[in-house]
This record gives C-alpha cells, structure tokens and sequence, in this order.
C-alpha cells in the first residue's frame, strides 16, 4: 500500500509517497518518492513508480538466485518477474467485487479449459450455467457437472493459499476434484496409463516411494529453482507417477498454479487448443527433453496474463 507523509526538511514542508513490500527470502524493501499532491491522494504516475521500483527488485533477486539457460534466460526471467509485479499490483487495486469476480471468470475459463483437455462434452457456456447458476444443462454426464463444481472449489482452495505440495495435501486435492464421480479415493490400487505418451506410470506398490521422492526433490529445490522451472518439473513428474486411479491430469493442472500462486506468479490457463502441444511437450520430458514444457508453461503465463488478466484490467 502506498502512503503519504508529510516531512520537514530545512524547514519546509515535503509530501513523500512512501511503499514497503517482501522479497521471496522474506527481506522488506522500502522507496519513497517525492510528490506535489495532497496528503493521502498519490499521484497515478507515483504507482508507476513504485511498480518499476518493485519489478526490478525482483529481477534484482532473480538475477542472484535462479539460473538461467539457454530457454528460461535472463530475459526472460526478466519478463517474468515484470508479470509478477504486475499481478500484484493488479489485485491490490481491485475491489473485493472485482476480485471475486475476476476469480469467477479465472475458475469459468481454468474448468472449462481443463475438463476439455481431459475429453469433458461442456462448453463454456454449460460450465458457466454450473458454476454461476447452479444449473445442470440438459443431457449433460453427471461425472462431468461434478467435476466442474469440484474444480470450483479446488480453484477456491487454490486462490486461498489452502492447496499445499505435501503428499497428504495432493491427496486431499483429489479428494475435492473426485467428490461424487465414483473415482476412488487415495493413490492408486491398479496399474493406470498415459494417455498421449509412450511411457510406463508407476506401479501402485511403488507410489508411495515416488511421491514421497517427488516431496523431497521439490523442498529440496524451492527456493533454488525459479518457479517457473520448479512447476514445469514438478508437474512433469507428477504426472509421470500418475498416482491415482483418474483424474492425474486435473490433480496436476491445479498444482502447476498452487506452485506459481505460492511464490507470487500469476496462474495459467492451458487451452483446449493447446492440448496436442501440452502432451508432447510432456512426452519430451519422458525422453529426457525437459527444456520443452519449461518453454510450454513460460508461454502459458504470459498468454493468460497478457490476454487475460490484463485484458480484465482494461475494462474495468
């Protein structure tokens, strides 16, 4: 939040804006600039200061403790820390009418898109009338209206900070995303396979061990790996284990933004459109490729934030 405070300097009478905020390893950086309105009206172009000032801190930050290569570079984490500060600020001005209502839209289109990608039969307008109205279409599979409500609430969980990548809480998240589909609960008791990918799933007596390692390779790499990278890896190997009977694909879209909301980094959308480049960008990473869906999900940010949170923004 920006504040404005009046200092005396030789006498005179200064307005400062002033503005604190957080780096990932929980250092608080201040600025503080000059302005020449009243007391508690900061200028608009003073939050474009301090919107500069924060995004490159960030990339300051970027720059000392995350690698680059030759696809997630120094630009574009650049780029991608610029997104960052951005989002932040874009939520910090909403209302709470326009946050909820921009989380609806967000939910409407992730469901939408997501169950699409897994073969669901609604449209958008179907998934809408569920999710707004609390109505059923007619002659729609009643899996596929569960599976939306359920995603609503998954998302709701999500933008509270609720969903957390624990063996237990990636349990849990199936729980809500399975509710009343008749899938059962837990980790799988029966060997399951990849749809669109030529490799081998974890055997159901193995995947605790795996999950477990997954756990581990992700704390011992957050902090250390840029985001972007750390939920690219992390969803390809999930979804390599393929830990429960159905619904890897939902469980593991829903993680991909848990990882990216909990640093800061605004969510993804991966579109229908999207779907035969998803899956070979993760069949790559089988075969060892993993730079592939790193560059898929550095795209995907910048498609949903550009075309979709800044274009809510412009309406407003």
């Amino acid at each position: 939040m920006v504040s404005v405070q009046r200092k005396l300097i030789k006498g005179r009478g200064y307005l400062y804006a002033s503005y604190s905020f957080r780096l990932p390893d929980g250092t608080v950086k201040k600025a503080s600039k000059l302005i020449a309105t009243k007391a508690g009206a900061a200028a608009p172009e003073v939050h474009g200061y301090f919107l500069r000032k924060e995004r490159e801190a960030y990339q300051d930050y970027a720059g000392k403790v995350y690698r680059a290569d030759s696809v997630l570079t120094w630009e574009k984490i650049k780029k991608i820390e610029e997104y960052r500060a951005e989002y932040k600020q874009l939520l910090r001005n909403l209302t709470q009418g326009q946050m909820k209502d921009i989380l609806d839209r967000f939910t409407a289109n992730f469901t939408y898109e997501s169950n699409a990608i897994e073969g669901s039969s609604l449209t958008l307008k179907d998934v809408t009338l569920i999710l707004a109205e609390n109505i059923v279409p007619w002659g729609k599979d009643l899996r596929e209206v569960y599976e939306t409500r359920n995603t609503r609430i998954a998302n709701q969980l999500l933008f509270e900070n609720k969903i957390k990548i624990t063996r237990d809480g990636i349990i849990r998240l199936h729980n809500v995303l399975m509710e009343g589909t008749g899938v059962a609960r837990g980790f799988k008791r029966l060997p399951n396979f990849l749809m669109m990918r030529n490799v081998k799933t974890t055997p159901p007596e193995q995947v605790d061990q795996e999950m477990n390692a997954l756990i581990a390779w992700y704390r011992q790499h957050e902090g250390n790996e840029h985001p972007i990278r750390l939920a690219a890896e992390f969803h390809s190997r999930f979804e390599k284990i393929h830990p429960f009977e159905d619904g890897n694909g939902r469980v593991g879209r829903v993680l991909i933004n848990a990882v990216l909301l909990q640093h800061g980094y605004p969510p993804v959308i991966i579109r229908k459109t999207m779907r035969q480049s998803y899956f070979d960008a993760l069949a790559a990473f089988d075969r060892g490729y993993q730079h592939k869906f790193i560059r898929f999900l550095m795209e995907k940010m910048e498609s949903t934030f550009t075309r979709f949170f800044k274009v809510y923004v412009k309406y407003l």
